[in-house]
């Protein structure tokens, strides 16, 4: 099970509980989400990327490899006090994703969504830069999204 640390909405722990049930994880592990504007987020990419634009969604993986998400594969990210691996966090800009939900013609739900569950697949050791990962990220995206009666 997923925990998420911030402000989640309920389509995004939907998202978190759906991800982990249908990516077959087992254990229990923890998500942090922050939320920032236009320009934090442009200082976070230059700062961490070296990318000098903001964006939509960053996330920062705690972990190398994904393991059964227990307190023995993960002595040193296990957080007592929540009773979780600890994944990381994401950093979603509320601005951009209200800026592309109107240009992808969908509502903010979706798209802030959308963003939390990539971000999470981040977390979890998918890279959309590598072309096996990519296809497993949008496969999974669509299929969470769609079992949870988001929908574009």
């Amino acid at each position: 099970m997923i925990k998420v640390l911030g402000e989640a909405t309920d389509e995004m722990v939907a998202a978190a509980d759906e991800a982990f049930r249908q990516l077959g994880l087992e254990g229990d592990c923890v998500a942090e989400i922050e939320y920032v504007d236009k320009e934090d987020m442009r200082a976070l990419n230059k700062r961490t990327r070296g990318v000098d634009n903001s964006t939509d969604v960053l996330s920062y993986p705690a972990l190398d490899e994904i393991h059964p998400f227990t307190y023995e594969n993960y002595p040193f990210e296990y957080d007592d006090y929540n009773n979780g691996v600890m994944l990381g966090s994401i950093v979603i800009c509320r601005e951009v994703a209200e800026e592309q939900a109107a240009e992808y013609g969908h509502s903010v739900t979706r798209e802030m969504t959308y963003l939390f569950l990539h971000g999470l697949l981040h977390l979890l050791g998918y890279d959309h830069e590598k072309e096996e990962d990519k296809r497993i990220m949008r496969d999974t995206e669509e299929k969470v999204l769609g079992a949870i009666g988001i929908n574009r």
